[in-house]
């Protein structure tokens, strides 16, 4: 199974992808974006939102 995953080091924190699948992501107290539930979200959106990431810090990962 394949799950949405952010790297931290690259986030600059836009809310892009919290504004896309506010399901799958939300902002922690640093303002850095993390996955709150990988299936949250239908996977067509959740590729919207890695798509539209400034930062291009989401991708996938198999687990």
């Amino acid at each position: 199974m394949k799950v949405p995953w952010v790297d931290r080091d690259e986030c600059t924190g836009c809310e892009q992808c919290v504004e896309i699948a506010a399901n799958t992501f939300e902002l922690d107290d640093d303002d850095i974006a993390v996955v709150k539930n990988p299936q949250g979200d239908p996977e067509d959106v959740i590729q919207e939102a890695i798509d539209d990431c400034p930062a291009e810090c989401i991708h996938w990962k198999e687990e």
